[in-house]
């Protein structure tokens, strides 16, 4: 059954946790931890100042910290105080984070003391941007630090938001094949999520101790290591970033119970293990895998080296994350990304909206409490998303008989050669299936007379050199003739969004600049 309770509020969650679990470590860092008691209270602080700031219900309040206590304190006033949360990236670019900062006409920017020098830039070209609250305590005349306002706010209660179907998150779409969209989501469809999925399907419960290397701004770590952590009362200790080193030494103390990843994290754990003899780790009863497609030979190898289940999922940001997940058990379909959550619908459909029988390959629509209200400002493109009450994801899926869902590719990058369909994923597993090769990634470039062929890229393991021609031969006992690679092109990495996914632009780029 799905957990109901947890459906609420954020205020009303954490006043729940504040008095039956106060002094419990809800959230820490490198640097410091918060209980409940204390979450609760910094929340309460500085919503309470947002609101008490003349900053109307609805505003957009963007987040420019890397993965940190702050970063969940910041993200949760501000939907407590009636505001709307745009995570942006630590990590990009000046010109990213001045299009979302624009696109979501944010008044009011929280930012780290790295970034400050260039926050104080975008404010000059943003007339809407009129406050900068900065992590350093030591901060110039016209910047707000954030450990003063907590320090010093009181007494402004805030307004803890009762309306879950309110925006209160524009999350911005991975941005792998042009400009990022932001997604408009809600408490209710973020928080279903957490009760469908991660409760109920996955079994996080109170007395997990998660370690979440995730990145925070996206919409698969916002859901699972901040809203999902604090709905069900456990602890969760925060990576600023994904270190293989790190994450090893931590899973062998003994403290962990849980690691949510991709399934580039899990490639280099697996990886990492090989030079750490007898390395296991103790007390982790479960890790799940979502973001982008986990290969199945992944997967089983995994597994049969540590001993401990790794749960894949599929899920998108239009959907507050997941649509499918496997359950614990014998029952996994390895390579599928497991069984609709409970409570959605979801069909695999033609080109014409017809369903298709299964076995077969079709575009996958959802329709559930999770689905997003829609694209901020683009009502065209959230016209053509959100269709009869279907949001249909653009992704290729098939399914078996039993109703085990298996992520084929995207339609946008399905490779056509000679009128025949190629999806990259399925080249891949393949690929990544040679002995010598640590990531892939494939890519449809043009041929004269085919139309396009398929192309593979390489990240060798540590040591290796991965020979084209081996690989190729390779790949010819695993593969249809016509979806065999017709060239290997060896790189230092595959690049890659925070949630895993392939950013094949950069490829394409890339091929530009060599021919």
């Amino acid at each position: 059954m799905i957990r109901t309770d947890l459906i609420a509020p954020l205020g009303v969650l954490l006043r729940r946790h504040a008095s039956e679990r106060g002094t419990k470590i809800a959230f820490e860092d490198a640097k410091g931890s918060v209980t409940y008691a204390e979450l609760e209270a910094r929340t309460a602080r500085l919503a309470g100042y947002l609101q008490a700031g003349a900053f109307e219900t609805g505003s957009r309040i963007a987040i420019l910290l890397p993965n940190s206590v702050d970063w969940v304190v910041a993200c949760v006033a501000i939907v407590r105080s009636g505001g709307i949360a745009v995570p942006i990236s630590h990590d990009a670019t000046e010109a990213e984070i001045l299009y979302r900062l624009e696109d979501a006409a944010c008044t009011v920017l929280i930012v780290s003391e790295h970034h400050l020098p260039m926050a104080s830039r975008l404010r000059d070209a943003l007339p809407r941007l009129s406050t900068l609250i900065a992590t350093s305590a030591d901060t110039p005349a016209d910047v707000l630090s954030l450990s003063a306002l907590l320090a010093r706010c009181s007494g402004n209660a805030p307004r803890d938001l009762a309306d879950i179907d309110a925006t209160a998150f524009i999350v911005y779409t991975s941005g792998t094949t042009g400009k990022a969209k932001g997604v408009m989501l809600t408490q209710r469809s973020m928080l279903w999520v957490t009760a469908a999925c991660w409760a109920l399907v996955a079994g996080l419960r109170e007395d997990d101790v998660v370690l979440s290397p995730l990145p925070l701004f996206h919409s698969y770590a916002l859901n699972l290591s901040v809203l999902s952590i604090i709905a069900i009362g456990a602890t969760e200790h925060l990576l600023e970033r994904y270190s293989t080193h790190e994450v090893l030494t931590k899973l062998q103390s003994g403290r962990f119970t849980m690691m949510p990843g991709v399934p580039t994290m899990f490639h280099y754990l697996l990886e990492g293990a090989r030079t750490w003899e007898g390395s296991t780790f103790p007390g982790v009863r479960r890790f799940l895998s979502a973001g982008s497609i986990l290969p199945s030979a992944l997967n089983r190898e995994f597994e049969e080296r540590f001993d401990i289940e790794l749960l894949d999922g599929y899920g998108i940001t239009e959907t507050a994350t997941m649509v499918t997940m496997n359950w614990p058990g014998d029952g996994r379909v390895m390579g599928s990304c497991g069984l609709p959550l409970t409570g959605l619908a979801v069909r695999i459909v033609d080109a014409e909206g017809r369903d298709v029988p299964a076995t077969h390959e079709g575009e996958l629509i959802v329709r559930g409490p999770n689905v997003m209200q829609g694209y901020l400002d683009k009502p065209t493109e959230t016209a053509a998303a959100l269709r009869d009450g279907w949001y249909h994801t653009g992704d290729l899926a098939r399914s078996d008989h039993n109703g085990f869902l298996t992520i084929t590719g995207r339609l946008k990058e399905l490779i056509i050669r000679g009128g025949q369909n190629i999806a990259p994923g399925e080249v891949e597993e393949a690929v990544l299936a040679y002995v010598d090769v640590l990531d892939c990634a494939v890519l449809g470039i043009p041929h004269e007379h085919l139309g396009e062929v398929p192309i593979v890229f390489v990240m060798a393991r540590e040591g290796a050199v991965c020979d084209p021609a081996a690989l190729i031969k390779h790949c010819e006992t695993l593969l249809s003739s016509y979806k065999v690679p017709h060239a290997v092109h060896r790189v230092d990495a595959i690049p890659r969004t925070g949630s895993g996914k392939i950013m094949r632009f950069k490829l394409r780029e890339l091929i530009e600049e060599r021919t």
